[in-house]
């Protein structure tokens, strides 16, 4: 399935889209779940510095 997503976001001559998963611990519980964000290229070092 990962493939196809990467797949399909792929584009010659245009902006490339990366699909960035990020696990986040929850203050209040301390359980992790799984931040999935389709993003442009650029912006991905963004998503995974912030908190």
């Amino acid at each position: 399935m990962a493939k196809k997503v990467v797949a399909t976001l792929k584009k010659e001559g245009g902006l490339a889209y990366i699909k960035a998963i990020k696990a986040v611990k929850s203050p209040k519980t301390g359980a992790y779940s799984f931040r999935e964000e389709i993003l442009p290229e650029p912006e991905v070092k963004d998503f995974f510095n912030k908190k």
